[in-house]
C-alpha cells in the first residue's frame, strides 16, 4: 500500500486517519499541524500521498497544498476538510488537489478516494 503524511490540526482527526489508514494497509510516514509543517515533512518523508485539511492554525491547507505541488508537479495532495463548499473543492483542484473528501466521511469513500488518487 501507500506511505501517507496526514496534515491536520485536531489531534483527534490525526489519531482517526490514522487508525483508518493503517488498518486499510497504508503506512503512515509522519504527522503535520498545518501547512508549513506539512511542506516541511512532505521534502523530508517523499510521501506517497498527503491527506490535508484546509483550515488550521500557523499555516492553511490551501497553501500547504500550493506550496508542495511547486515543490513537486508530481505530489498527490488529498483534501480532507469539513468546508464543504464547492468553491473551495474547485479552488484545490486548481491548485493541484488530487481530490477532495468532505467530514465527516465514511471509510469507504475516503478509501476510494485514495486509491483514485494513486491510481488516476
Amino acid at each position: 500500500m501507500a506511505t501517507i503524511l496526514i496534515a491536520d490540526d485536531a489531534q483527534i482527526m490525526r489519531n482517526i486517519l490514522r487508525l483508518m489508514l493503517e488498518k486499510a494497509g497504508h503506512e503512515i510516514v509522519g504527522n503535520a499541524t498545518n501547512g508549513v509543517e506539512a511542506l516541511e515533512r512532505y521534502v523530508q518523508l517523499k510521501p506517497e500521498l498527503v491527506t490535508m485539511d484546509i483550515h488550521m492554525e500557523g499555516g492553511d491547507g490551501m497553501t500547504g497544498l500550493e506550496q508542495i505541488v511547486q515543490q513537486d508537479p508530481a505530489a498527490k495532495v488529498l483534501m480532507v476538510s469539513a468546508v464543504g463548499q464547492e468553491q473551495k473543492e474547485e479552488e484545490a483542484r486548481n491548485l493541484g488537489a488530487v481530490g477532495y473528501v468532505r467530514k465527516p466521511f465514511q471509510l469507504d469513500d475516503l478509501l476510494e478516494h485514495i486509491h483514485n488518487a494513486l491510481t488516476g
